[in-house]
């Protein structure tokens, strides 16, 4: 069972804090969000998986499952250590306030952080040298890949490594040799840039530890296909000779698809790394824990059993459910790394099996109001929640609370939600937010956007909209706006604010 006391915290992505570079960044306004979680009685941050975006925007498409985003870099802090000047960030463009413009944001961080490469390669810093020194080498077994992969990558103009020279796309040993040689420069700033992103992401995680927050971190059970860890690892996924999938990830049609959700992931071959001792799992969940305390996976009924879609399928209607790795793999991860500390996203079509194998290693499920309201007997309404589960009003890939009311409740979903709570709902966000903070579950989670009692406009993912996703932050005066009160209040009211549990 997860060990943490009951509680509650805040979902938001770092790339939606407020501030001054197009994007949420690892500086200020990270510090003032752990500040606000603690001055209001919260004791977790959960944010989604924090690697390097490529086309979509999306985070649990990254290139890397090992890597930083180095757009969420703050300029602010390099400037701090002395690799940028206030000079350097003088050109800033007028960036939009409300959301991220990725198209903008990228060129305008790598010419910052190449010009801070630049100047660390030049200042007489023993100490910043040696911590650089020892990142890279205690970090090789992921690092080197990536570094080649992403000066690759830009080299070949950002096309997929599938379309790379034979060579390189079937990592021959010379070709490797000769582009890292080749391409040192390019790859030593990509070291470079994860050294960055480490130290801030550590410092912070240092900061919120000691002001009594947990981090909650995300690991998507799938990997993007052009990523460093398919290219680097071949052998470890069903590929045909050219390095494409011949069988790809995805749900199948339910009530809310009917052509299901092909989502084009590489299938892992589990009989080779259950060979190999689950190496690179190991490698990931390890490296993952040094950053946060807590991990969602993503997906998780995968691990019982997944949807195979031959990769030749333009949905995922032809597809058919294959066994996962099972019991067998959390033991072993369990062997190697101890006590687990595993959130299971259960969401979707959830089977007597995945719950067993959920329950058997004592991991919290996933509760989600929005999917509550249907009749008595629904698993996600509070009175039906176990102690080990985590209740949400919403995820990322819901619609903010007060969106989903206006927009996509049906009059006898309304009904029935004022006749659960005993009267006519007015404020639907404050609503489910008591409910589930009355909850029995350890763990209560709400969005931010639903403390700031947004619409709409401010969801964050919509699961199949081709684009403008991921692009919701904050706005300025968002940590004074009056939900903090009532947020704290019904902490409090409820018994999940850390003082009460000093005082049990």
């Amino acid at each position: 069972m997860i060990s943490l006391p009951r509680c509650s915290g805040i979902l938001l992505h770092p790339t939606s804090l407020h501030g001054s570079y197009g994007i949420g960044d690892l500086g200020a306004g990270a510090y003032r969000f752990v500040d606000w979680l603690a001055d209001h009685g919260q004791k977790i941050w959960q944010v989604l998986p924090l690697g390097p975006t490529s086309y979509g925007d999306s985070p649990y498409q990254t290139l890397s499952a090992f890597a930083g985003n180095s757009n969420l870099i703050s300029l602010d802090r390099l400037v701090d250590d002395g690799l940028l000047t206030g000079g350097d960030l003088a050109d800033t463009p007028p960036f939009p306030a409300g959301a991220v413009d990725y198209g903008w944001i990228g060129p305008f961080h790598n010419q910052k952080l190449a010009s801070a490469g630049h100047n660390f390669s030049r200042r007489e810093d023993p100490s910043l040298r040696r911590e650089f020194e020892c990142f890279v080498d205690e970090n090789r077994f992921w690092l080197e890949d990536y570094a080649l992969f992403a000066a690759l990558k830009r080299q070949h103009r950002l096309r997929p490594w599938v379309e790379w020279e034979g060579d390189l796309r079937r990592r021959d040993q010379s070709a490797l040799a000769y582009a890292a040689v080749n391409l040192a420069e390019q790859v030593n700033a990509e070291r470079f840039r994860q050294w960055l992103f480490n130290r801030q992401w550590t410092a912070l995680k240092a900061y919120a530890n000691g002001k009594g927050i947990r981090l909650f971190g995300d690991l998507p059970i799938f990997v993007a296909h052009d990523s460093a860890d398919v290219w680097a690892h071949q052998g470890e996924y069903f590929l045909d000779a050219a390095g494409n999938p011949t069988a790809v990830a995805g749900v199948p049609p339910d009530y809310f698809s009917p052509t299901g959700q092909r989502w084009g992931n590489p299938l892992y071959r589990w009989d080779v790394m259950r060979a190999n001792g689950y190496r690179w799992w190991m490698q990931r969940i390890r490296a993952l824990l040094s950053l946060v305390d807590y991990i969602r996976i993503d997906h998780f009924r995968g691990f019982e059993a997944y949807w195979e879609i031959p990769a030749d399928e333009a949905t995922a209607v032809k597809g058919r459910w294959v066994a996962g790795p099972g019991a067998a793999f959390f033991e072993a991860i369990h062997a190697a790394l101890g006590e687990l500390p595993i959130i299971a996203e259960d969401l979707g079509v959830i089977t007597s099996g995945v719950e067993k194998l959920r329950d058997d290693f004592g991991f919290p499920g996933m509760k989600v109001l929005q999917f509550a309201w249907s009749d008595p007997a629904n698993p996600f309404l509070p009175h039906n929640h176990p102690v080990n589960c985590i209740i949400y009003t919403g995820t990322h890939d819901n619609n903010t609370a007060r969106g989903w009311w206006e927009n996509e409740v049906e009059p006898g979903t309304l009904a029935f939600v004022n006749d659960y709570l005993g009267h006519e709902v007015q404020d639907i966000v404050w609503a489910m937010a008591r409910a589930g903070m009355r909850s029995a579950g350890r763990v209560f989670i709400m969005p931010m956007q639903d403390v700031l009692r947004l619409g709409a406009t401010a969801r964050m993912n919509t699961p199949g909209k081709p684009a403008g996703n991921w692009t919701w932050r904050m706005p300025a005066d968002a940590l004074r706006h009056q939900g903090k009160d009532t947020l704290l209040h019904i902490t409090r009211l409820f018994q999940r604010h850390p003082d009460q549990q000093a005082e049990a």
